[in-house]
């Protein structure tokens, strides 16, 4: 820490303030005229600046809640579900209850509040308290402590990071666009497959597993499927077969399908998928075909909380049904597509979590004194 910098409490800079929730049961304190930012909201910026807000409140809504404007250039603070959204509003905005408005005092830039607050969010995590789920109050968030330069070193300080984090952001979205691409070319030989369509339930059998999903043993024998993307271990199997299994729900519908042969077992909400009698479509070539319908299903999915898919939506799905022996060789051109596609993706995440490690570096050395450049 540089020796020349004060340390002083956020509440001895800062203005701390609560935010509130007009009652939605009244049409008269809503899509007014004032910004009103969600934790929910905030998971949804594309950038650390916010000027619009997808619902309103009204004069009425402000003064019959406990919400309140912040000025222009406050840090919002989601304070609970997640603790650690940050953004600046460049108009004046108001919060529901799950944010905190950090209003900097007089010698205290908003981006390096912002700044500061970003390398801290591990803190902010711990010191959240709830049984449900963590929230930070105020009084505690008061309490942390942030190094505090001359307004000179601040000005200094800022755009240094400016620059850097958006070099940082701009290889991140190179690298992001890189690894989409690198699925899309798996995607784009599947669709360039030319054949007639069939129904999945003309070409399958469709169970489901019996068990709880905490049926799971430490050290089973045998794997066991739940609709999680881990395959965990049971003691018992319910299966001796070579099969497709289909997660049947998910929080907000992210399915996932595996491919596997031999002893298992799986979850009531597990789809068992085996080839039928006619023999039609090979295991592999199935596989490939659901993995790359798993967005349509997302698309399909039902149930407004939990995702789930139905046993109809599944048979009805329509695949390109080629010739046993071309189905060989496009899933022998898969498999080695999927492999370097995989290859790729490794590198390409190594790369993401490298560029992350690195902005916690810079913001790092920013509040220890010992940023000196661009």
């Amino acid at each position: 820490m540089n020796k020349n910098w004060e340390m002083k409490k956020l509440g001895e800079v800062c203005e701390i303030v609560n935010g509130g929730t007009p009652d939605t049961k009244v049409p008269e304190y809503w899509n007014g005229e004032h910004l009103w930012i969600t934790p929910k909201d905030m998971g949804k910026l594309d950038n650390i600046y916010v000027d619009e807000t997808e619902r309103k409140i009204t004069d009425a809504g402000l003064k019959n809640s406990s919400a309140k404007i912040l000025p222009i250039n406050s840090i919002i603070l989601s304070s609970r579900a997640p603790i650690g959204h940050l953004a600046i509003n460049k108009k004046e905005i108001s919060t529901n209850q799950g944010c905190k408005g950090i209003v900097p005092k007089e010698g205290l830039l908003s981006l390096f509040l912002f700044y500061f607050l970003k390398n801290s969010v591990e803190l902010l995590n711990s010191l959240g308290s709830g049984t449900t789920f963590k929230e930070l109050s105020s009084s505690k968030l008061s309490e942390i402590k942030i190094p505090l330069p001359t307004l000179s070193e601040q000005q200094r300080i800022v755009p240094i990071l400016d620059e850097t984090f958006t070099s940082i952001d701009k290889a991140k979205e190179k690298t992001e666009k890189n690894l989409q691409n690198s699925r899309e070319i798996f995607d784009s030989y599947l669709q360039s497959v030319d054949a007639e369509k069939e129904s999945l339930g003309s070409l399958v059998d469709i169970t489901t597993g019996k068990l709880d999903a905490n049926a799971a043993t430490e050290n089973g024998q045998y794997p066991f499927f739940t609709c999680s993307r881990e395959i965990f271990a049971i003691d018992n199997f319910a299966f001796d077969c070579e099969a497709i299994l289909l997660a049947g729900n998910n929080a907000v519908g992210d399915f996932n399908v595996k491919h596997y042969k031999g002893k298992f077992n799986a979850y009531q909400r597990t789809y068992v998928i085996t080839v039928n009698q006619e023999n039609r479509v090979l295991y592999r070539y199935l596989y490939f075909q659901m993995l790359k319908s798993l967005k349509e299903f997302k698309m399909r999915s039902v149930g407004t909380g939990t995702k789930f898919l139905k046993l109809g939506m599944i048979k009805d799905l329509e695949i390109a049904l080629p010739p046993l022996s071309e189905q060989h060789s496009i899933v022998a051109k898969l498999d080695a597509l999927s492999s370097e596609t995989k290859r790729l993706e490794a590198i390409y995440q190594q790369k993401l979590a490298a560029l992350d490690e690195l902005k916690k570096s810079v913001l790092q050395k920013a509040f220890s004194g010992e940023l000196t450049g661009a």
